[in-house]
């Protein structure tokens, strides 16, 4: 999420000089307004405006391609002027509506796959899109429910779903604990290495971290961040599993 304009500035430099140093691709991402915030007291981000004035100047001082992630049909075009990718939030994966505006725009397509579905079942989202004049459509698994407050990681989600579009693992997302406790999610942090590693081996296209350089006072998502100061050591390890497996 965009916490501030230099905040967001900041870790976008951090991440690219980590990234370039490593050879890694990289794509900045940060929601200029996040519509799924368990409490309504929760910060939601600058709006559609300043969000996006923001993400265009940040891909224009360091040339990265840049997501953000769209909740609603009506913001797909002026969102899609200011940025490279648009995403599909989990919970909006089955959106008709949504997907077919995002299409519509010719920018490359990001569903986050829901908690609540089965990794089949996401061809539906891809033939949305693709039907709609887009071939430029990625996958992400981000865990699914399991029991209350609780999300598990099933690895045979992967090539399921390598099937129908290229895919992105969530590391740090799936290690949330969705509205665990007082309408803020947490996280178990410790697993990302673990789950990220695991997800490599398996075979991805990408792998998505929420970094931050202070996760405890994160405006979101805080709880199952990344410190931006163990970045490069997890990506290290994942180029590692990624060349032995290759």
């Amino acid at each position: 999420m965009i916490e501030s304009e230099a905040h967001a500035r900041m870790l976008a430099d951090a991440i690219q000089r980590i990234t370039s140093d490593l050879g890694v691709p990289y794509i900045f991402k940060a929601s200029y307004d996040k519509a799924n915030r368990t409490s309504i007291k929760s910060f939601r981000g600058p709006g559609l405006v300043e969000g996006c004035r923001i993400l265009r100047a940040i891909g224009e001082s360091t040339g990265l391609p840049v997501l953000t992630d769209v909740h609603t049909a009506i913001d797909c075009p002026a969102v899609a002027e200011a940025v490279d990718v648009l995403q599909i939030p989990a919970f909006l994966c089955r959106q008709t509506d949504l997907l077919i505006a995002a299409a519509a725009t010719g920018r490359a397509i990001n569903v986050k796959k829901g908690q609540f579905v089965a990794p089949w079942d996401m061809r539906h989202a891809v033939d949305k899109i693709r039907e709609s004049g887009n071939e430029r459509v990625s996958l992400t698994e981000r865990g699914a429910s399991f029991g209350y407050n609780n999300l598990v990681v099933d690895m045979r989600a992967l090539p399921v779903l390598r099937g129908f579009a290229p895919v992105v693992f969530d590391g740090t997302h799936s290690v949330q604990t969705p509205s665990a406790g007082n309408g803020v999610s947490g996280g178990q942090p410790e697993f990302i290495p673990v789950l990220t590693r695991a997800a490599v081996a398996a075979g991805v296209d990408g792998i998505f971290l929420e970094v931050h350089d202070n996760p405890a006072e994160a405006k979101s998502d805080g709880a199952n961040a990344l410190h931006l100061n163990k970045l490069k050591a997890v990506l290290e390890q994942l180029l590692a599993v990624h060349h032995a497996v290759n």
